[in-house]
């Protein structure tokens, strides 16, 4: 996808084959605030449920996001992070203007995300807070991979 001329250092793709995966698996699973230590079994079923943005720079990926969506109706933006050596340069901004221009996330209905720090740029691109927060359920487990970790643990000590 073409990017404006203060963004032309790096791409962005869609294609699995261009992302480093073992790069943003390490990135979600240890660096992220919200999915420390998914395991890679997870992360691996995410990616192949959405539909995967990245920026790359030469052969290095050096920003991530994933959309779960129907294509149809809803889409929700998770998982973006961008390598902390590459921030400031416009790479989150080009992801989020790659994921709202794509052909197949066009005329949904309804688009959200969660972010604790983010806001300023989900902004930009039309996300408000929620209007009918009451009407929004959610169920949370926020121990669950550090419960599958350990349960894995256990199962290789002997």
């Amino acid at each position: 996808m073409p990017m404006p001329d203060n963004q032309s250092a790096f791409d962005i793709t869609t294609e699995l084959s261009r992302i480093d995966l073992d790069r943003v698996h390490d990135w979600i699973a240890h660096k992220s605030y919200w999915a420390g230590h998914m395991p890679r079994s997870v992360f691996d079923r995410a990616v192949r449920g959405s539909l995967c943005f990245a920026a790359v720079k030469g052969n290095a990926t050096v920003g991530f996001c994933r959309v779960i969506s129907d294509r149809a109706t809803f889409a929700y933006v998770s998982d973006m992070f961008v390598d902390p050596a590459c921030r400031g340069n416009g790479i989150a901004k080009a992801l989020m203007a790659a994921i709202t221009a794509h052909p197949d996330l066009q005329n949904l209905r309804r688009w959200v995300l969660v972010t604790a720090d983010a806001h300023g740029l989900y902004a930009r691109h039309g996300f408000e807070a929620l209007v009918a927060p009451e009407r929004f359920m959610e169920r949370r487990d926020p121990e669950v991979y550090l419960r599958m970790a350990h349960a894995s643990d256990q199962r290789m000590q002997p």
